[in-house]
């Protein structure tokens, strides 16, 4: 398979979007957080320096990501064709099943939390937690959508995709199968593992408040990864946007 040369203008775009969704997002941090307007001249400096950290941070893993995309056939076909001035092919087949797989994830981590509740209530957020309005899990969906697709598939499972595909492949720059859903897997686990630090700031991290936490965002991971890996990372993205708006978007209007 003839590895994907390095697209500075594919790294620019993916970048800017993933910054995009870092700016999104910050409404919806501080709302959970207890930040209100009043306090927020006196952070100016501080949000600015995490903005910094954060575009170092997506840049590199875009530009990483994309490299080991392009070493293991995975990637964002539509983009690329895009920018290759070739036909989007296959359109409907990569884009509409993110629909449903979108909303089934969200739908599923439902479902887990209702059982979480029954079977662990000592694993539910506490009467203190409140739900971000609407329009801020509308701003944030973007950040779920771009942002952590950009970290967690297009870099991190590109990444470990490459890794396992040196010693475990079906042929050149082709990981195997099994490589690509222990990648999946991997990154889906590190997907959930990366909300503890938010949840962490709510409260305590029990045994039973870190399964809860991992394995729900664990479920719909796998979904995304799935999807990039079979259809491209465009529809992981339009899927994972989908679970967010009925999670932050819809429930809250309920």
């Amino acid at each position: 398979m003839e590895r994907r040369r390095f697209d500075w203008r594919e790294f620019l775009i993916l970048w800017a979007a993933g910054v995009v969704g870092v700016l999104a997002i910050i409404p919806y941090t501080l709302h959970l957080q207890g930040i209100g307007r009043e306090q927020l001249p006196s952070l100016g400096g501080l949000l600015g320096v995490q903005m910094a950290l954060n575009g170092l941070l997506v840049g590199g893993a875009v530009a990483l990501g994309l490299l080991a995309a392009g070493r293991s056939g995975l990637g964002a076909p539509l983009l690329e064709a895009a920018l290759d001035r070739q036909p989007l092919t296959r359109l409907r087949w990569r884009l509409l099943p993110a629909l449903p797989w979108g909303a089934a994830a969200a739908v599923a981590i439902i479902l887990l939390d209702v059982l979480f509740s029954v079977v662990m209530p000592q694993a539910m957020p506490g009467a203190g937690v409140t739900t971000p309005p609407a329009w801020q899990g509308l701003l944030a969906s973007f950040y779920g959508g771009i942002t952590e697709e950009l970290l967690l598939r297009l870099f991190m499972m590109s990444l470990l995709a490459w890794l396992l595909g040196r010693v475990w492949r079906r042929g050149p720059g082709q990981p195997a199968v099994g490589a690509l859903w222990t990648a999946n897997v991997l990154a889906a686990l590190l997907f959930g593992a990366g909300h503890l630090p938010t949840a962490a700031a709510l409260m305590p991290l029990s045994g039973p408040v870190v399964l809860r936490i991992v394995l729900l965002n664990s479920v719909a991971g796998v979904a995304f990864g799935y999807l990039y890996w079979t259809r491209g990372l465009e529809s992981a993205m339009l899927a994972h946007f989908t679970a967010d708006i009925v999670l932050h978007v819809m429930l809250p209007l309920w």
